[in-house]
């Protein structure tokens, strides 16, 4: 048999998702559910626990637990790197999100640091250079209003990118369509990339960033993104709060049996 407080977590758990308890309700005091014989002090505080860590509420001083106000956002794949988007416009990447998530955005939310540093190794790989070499580093945190939503910091050789705006500290996008317009300005238009997902827990330095609450995990992203010759311009590291993001991709499904029987036909 599950614990009680276990019992307890599926039960409001189960409520929550089908609309008992809405965005922003607050959960009964743990002394009403003791009172209401639901159990102990601590059977309740270890299920309302539960429920933080599973992303479902959040608990603050002065207002208790309750559910969580808002649903994630919906984080493009393929979607949102058209280069209609930054090229032709100026609708970058974290914006493109908002927009297909029917969110509202300021192109501030988004601040950032920039800095020259020698290149970790992970860094150094995805650009092929000797670990320790230069690049810039341009380190975002983007928020939703107040609430952080995740870090992205890009790494770039200082070929690319020296005297233009991607090396300009101040907040918001690199101007008009961003970073990937920069390069392609440049002459480095972005042809392909690889992006690479993994959950893991964050650091006390992520958790305080990102204000995640307690058990919260995180996911961090590895993006490569190349010109048609397969130069790499940037490569970025991003940490997202997991809660705060539904991971959608739209794409073509391949068939490399059909391509290679074309090609042997041509």
């Amino acid at each position: 048999m599950a614990p009680k407080w276990r019992d307890l977590a599926d039960r409001l758990a189960e409520q929550i998702r089908n609309g008992e308890y809405a965005p922003g309700d607050q959960l009964p005091q743990i002394r009403e559910l003791v009172e209401s014989g639901e159990g102990s002090k601590a059977t309740v505080n270890q299920a309302y626990k539960a429920l933080e860590t599973e992303g479902l509420v959040t608990s603050t001083r002065g207002r208790g637990t309750v559910v969580r106000p808002h649903t994630p956002l919906k984080r493009l794949g393929i979607a949102r790197y058209d280069k209609a988007k930054w090229r032709d416009g100026d609708e970058v990447a974290f914006i493109a999100d908002r927009v297909a998530s029917g969110r509202s955005y300021d192109r501030n939310e988004q601040t950032q640091t920039v800095s020259r540093v020698k290149a970790p190794a992970v860094v150094a790989a995805a650009h092929g250079l000797p670990e320790g070499a230069d690049v810039y580093a341009r380190a975002r945190l983007v928020k939703e209003g107040t609430q952080p939503t995740h870090t992205l910091t890009s790494y770039y050789r200082p070929e690319h990118v020296e005297g233009t705006r991607i090396v300009n500290p101040e907040p918001g996008p690199a101007g008009r369509g961003g970073g990937f317009r920069v390069l392609y300005d440049a002459g480095y238009e972005i042809d392909h990339m690889t992006e690479e997902l993994f959950a893991r827990v964050p650091t006390a330095e992520e958790a305080h960033l990102l204000q995640l609450s307690p058990g919260e995990w995180v996911m961090e992203l590895h993006r490569t993104t190349r010109t048609a010759d397969g130069t790499v311009v940037e490569f970025a590291i991003g940490v997202h709060a997991a809660t705060r993001f539904a991971w959608s991709y739209d794409f073509k499904v391949p068939d490399s049996a059909k391509t290679l029987v074309e090609g042997e036909r041509t």
